[in-house]
């Protein structure tokens, strides 16, 4: 995923890669690949008529950031509390009866490191030695100094009375399938992808690639097909991304 830069081994070739070396993590950013995202479903939504807040959490982003010696640490926990506030207005006018967390992350990097579950913006300011090393560095040693703050989504979904994800699959811009990915000691507001969690494949009982309309909204076909709509706005804006970000089109 080249979070620790380009290995000689790929520089200055004449073949083309597929994904560009500026999809690695040592330039790309998770918050650029929202702001793509953002655009898609601000378009969709205006399309149907509908919330754009249903198909897109809220997100927002911090830099400067060094967790070891707190630098950084209001602004990052301001911005917590604000998004905090703009949850809370949604859950309300959703009738939504929740607490609202934020999941605040590594802007970069994968593996699922540098990420902790928060509810008050206190929480931020107060992190211990073992949170301030966990949030500091991320794959390959590099530090972190620029988070993003995203809305955290309740996990819902159970398997064998597990806390269960789903992950979607495509091959071009179709549906292909998918897993649930499982943990068995995470709760229904913490990140799933730590070590201790499993992999069980997401089976579609019926063909999903239409939804049922005479079914209930929550009929397995109807849920893995909205599944399946996040998935191809995700890829749309996946290709906006690497677009715009490409260096030829500095």
């Amino acid at each position: 995923d080249l979070s620790g830069g380009v290995p000689e081994l790929l520089q200055n070739l004449e073949q083309n890669l597929i994904p560009p070396l500026h999809a690695g993590w040592f330039v790309r950013r998770k918050s650029q690949h929202f702001a793509a995202y953002d655009k898609v479903v601000a378009s969709f939504a205006k399309l149907l008529d509908i919330d754009p807040w249903l198909l897109n959490p809220y997100f927002d982003t911090a830099s400067g950031i060094d967790f070891h010696a707190r630098v950084g640490e209001d602004q990052l926990a301001d911005k917590v509390d604000a998004m905090l506030k703009k949850i809370a207005a949604k859950y309300a006018e959703y009738g939504i009866e929740h607490a609202p967390f934020v999941i605040v992350k590594a802007d970069a990097g994968t593996y699922g490191m540098g990420i902790m579950s928060v509810k008050s913006a206190d929480e931020v300011r107060d992190l211990n030695r073992k949170t301030r090393n966990k949030m500091s560095v991320i794959k390959e040693g590099v530090e972190v100094s620029e988070v993003m703050i995203q809305e955290g989504v309740y996990t819902f979904e159970n398997i064998n009375d597990a806390v269960a994800e789903p992950v979607v699959y495509m091959m071009d811009h179709f549906v292909i399938g998918g897993f649930y990915r499982v943990h068995t000691s995470r709760g229904v507001d913490e990140n799933l992808n730590a070590p201790g969690m499993q992999f069980v494949p997401l089976a579609f009982e019926k063909p999903c690639t239409l939804p049922d309309c005479a079914g209930a909204p929550d009929a397995p076909p109807n849920r893995f097909y909205a599944y399946g709509v996040v998935a191809r706005l995700a890829l749309l804006a996946a290709g906006m991304e690497l677009q715009e970000n490409d260096p030829l089109n500095a």
